[in-house]
């Protein structure tokens, strides 16, 4: 026996400025913007296809980095043996020689600022014993971050067949690191480092450009293009664009800011609820109290188009029958979220309080009338 209680809720309005506007077309193979407070996806392009994601790989290595920092396995100011294979890397490096031990601090900006491939190797070793090993945490570590679309065979992003990403699952390690991480995140906003007397920029061009851009990370190789994950924050919002596959590093700066303009210029993030506040209350069946208060356990936000939004409309569905006991946190309903006539999206709302089971003579009653309900 199951049935669906429906209530409206009113919200709030929002005056229409204009008909939604249009995405910008792009000078690349794929692209994504995402909102960092909502995980939404504002605009995008072949979103979850597979590209070779060239040293935005390195995006996970900072990430498993950061996480050994903070459960303490590695140190910042740890001394870290330089091998052969680490040393004898191909392509971006750092610079690190096998007689002259770097520290970890050293190698985690030769990976963010440098994007040295050598230093990632020392880094992997490091945590791992070897980069085939370190491999297997990073997929692991991708699939419990749901980059569905990922595989990673090596640390630094070398061309490999079976070396793959995609713009939404970039999207998401970028979230995850200024998640996880804030700590650690400032070292995206470097412009250059030296290490052993080599000074080099940061080749993120959008530090240079536009004072709100942060991070985070370049990416090139011949075949997967120019490549870059960039995040800019302009007062409490934070944007996260994905551009892969442009033409020149020119390019991929261009069409980054490009991407970040539309969502800030457009787009707005809204708190609709608190998180506590009681949307509702739903019926409850056999439990101590018959309603329960029900929302969000966090603050509820959304990023919502300025021009095609005129009314935001909800409707709250309770899951009947809502049958104690029932505890806190626990998913009871549906919001479903409407703009401008559209669907909007659908988000679980969840039980604001316990509600134990009630005595014997209360849960007979309520199945009687749950019995006759049922008819």
């Amino acid at each position: 026996m199951r049935f669906l209680i429906a209530v409206l809720v009113s919200l709030f309005s929002l005056s229409a400025l204009a008909q939604s506007v249009p995405p910008p077309a792009l000078a690349a193979n794929a692209w994504v913007l995402v909102d960092h407070a909502t995980g939404q996806v504002l605009a995008g392009k072949d979103v979850d296809a597979r590209i070779e994601p060239a040293s935005l790989t390195k995006l996970m290595t900072a990430y498993l980095t950061f996480s050994a920092l903070k459960a303490g396995t590695i140190k910042p100011d740890q001394l870290v043996p330089v091998s052969t294979r680490a040393w004898r890397m191909e392509g971006s490096r750092m610079f690190i020689e096998p007689n002259k031990p770097v520290t970890v601090d050293e190698l985690i900006r030769g990976v963010i600022v440098q994007s040295g491939n050598d230093a990632c190797v020392a880094l992997a070793e490091t945590i791992a014993g070897s980069e085939e090993a370190f491999a297997a945490l990073m997929n692991r570590e991708a699939q419990r971050l749901g980059m569905v679309n990922t595989n990673f065979t090596n640390s630094s992003g070398l061309p490999d067949p079976q070396l793959y990403t995609s713009a939404s699952d970039l999207a998401r390690l970028a979230t995850a690191i200024i998640r996880d991480f804030p700590e650690y995140y400032s070292l995206y906003s470097l412009k250059e480092f030296t290490y052993n007397n080599i000074k080099q920029p940061n080749r993120n061009r959008l530090l240079y450009m536009d004072p709100t851009v942060d991070g985070m990370k370049t990416g090139h190789t011949s075949s997967a293009g120019y490549c870059l994950v960039s995040t800019a924050q302009r007062g409490e919002r934070r944007l996260i664009s994905v551009v892969l596959g442009a033409a020149s590093d020119t390019v991929r700066a261009q069409e980054s800011l490009k991407l970040l303009n539309f969502g800030f210029q457009f787009y707005e993030t809204v708190k609709l609820y608190a998180g506590g506040e009681a949307l509702s209350q739903f019926r409850v069946w056999k439990g101590k109290l018959n309603e329960l208060p029900v929302g969000f356990s966090n603050d509820f936000v959304m990023s919502l188009p300025k021009e095609s939004a005129d009314k935001i409309q909800v409707t709250l569905e309770s899951r009947q029958p809502l049958v104690a006991p029932i505890e806190q946190g626990q998913a009871v309903g549906t919001l479903s979220l409407t703009v401008d006539g559209k669907p909007y999206g659908q988000y679980p709302v969840v039980a604001l309080q316990d509600v134990p089971v009630a005595g014997f003579f209360g849960r007979l009653w309520d199945a009687i009338v749950m019995f006759f309900k049922s008819l």
